[in-house]
């Protein structure tokens, strides 16, 4: 069974790279922006507790978001998954790490996609989204390096992470990381 984590700043081209994965490797793509909003739909206790956070236009606290990464983890029926959008914070990781003891998820990977400051600047002002502006750009990098990169620390710790390069073709980029996965 695979058990990825997919992970990088903002640009980097996660999503995209954990689509490709998940579809080659039959592996359930687990985005949290996803599951927050299927919990929300399917209304589950943690999907109500969260919708009332959100309707009054909070940020989701970590307590319901692993929450509800736990139950939908438990019901992975693929050959694993790959999880893109979390954890963000050092908090959120060692949650996950008690989860994935929990549930006997061993053999996690994190899969880290590297790419120049100027690049991911360059695409997320190419994406052309109404959000993406040079000032919001440079303030989601900010935020990435100053509280998400330290996850990176503590994976790195463990020993488990891989580096693949996130720059050029998206298919070279995939075969990179498959490649290194089947080395793991």
């Amino acid at each position: 069974m695979h058990q990825l984590i997919i992970f990088g700043p903002p640009g980097v081209g996660k999503g995209t790279q954990a689509e490709i994965i998940a579809a080659k490797l039959d592996l359930e793509h687990i985005s949290t922006g996803a599951i927050l909003r299927q919990a929300v739909s399917e209304g589950t206790d943690l999907g109500k507790k969260a919708k009332e956070i959100m309707d009054k236009g909070n940020l989701v606290p970590d307590e319901v978001m692993n929450g509800i990464v736990k139950e939908t983890l438990s019901k992975i029926s693929k050959s694993g998954f790959i999880l893109d959008g979390f954890p963000r914070t050092v908090e959120q990781a060692e949650a996950l790490s008690a989860i994935f003891d929990e549930l006997k998820m061993n053999s996690v990977l994190v899969i880290n996609l590297t790419a120049d400051e100027n690049e991911i600047i360059d695409r997320l002002l190419k994406r052309g989204r109404s959000d993406d502006t040079r000032e919001t750009i440079m303030n989601r990098l900010k935020i990435y390096f100053e509280s998400t990169k330290p996850v990176k620390d503590f994976y790195e710790k463990k020993g488990i992470v891989i580096d693949v390069e996130g720059v050029g073709d998206i298919n070279d980029i995939s075969e990179a990381i498959l490649a290194e996965i089947n080395k793991s």
